[in-house]
């Protein structure tokens, strides 16, 4: 079974995604306008995906040592 928050917050994950995505963008004859700004959508969601997953781990890590409480 595939660990997809593991894989979602993963820096490799998202090179590839984008390596995917602009070789695609090549092969059907996009601009380089085009790939370009694909490019940096897909960067874009990678880095919040990545943010996301990171501070909820660092919650739940608060949470089981009792970080909540003051």
């Amino acid at each position: 079974m595939i660990d997809w928050k593991r894989k979602l917050s993963s820096r490799k994950f998202w090179a590839l995604v984008v390596g995917v995505a602009a070789s695609v963008l090549v092969l059907v004859g996009a601009g380089e306008d085009a790939a370009v700004k694909i490019t940096r959508l897909i960067t874009a969601v990678g880095s919040v995906v990545v943010y996301i997953l990171a501070e909820a781990h660092v919650d739940g890590q608060k949470a089981g040592k009792g970080g909540d409480e003051q």
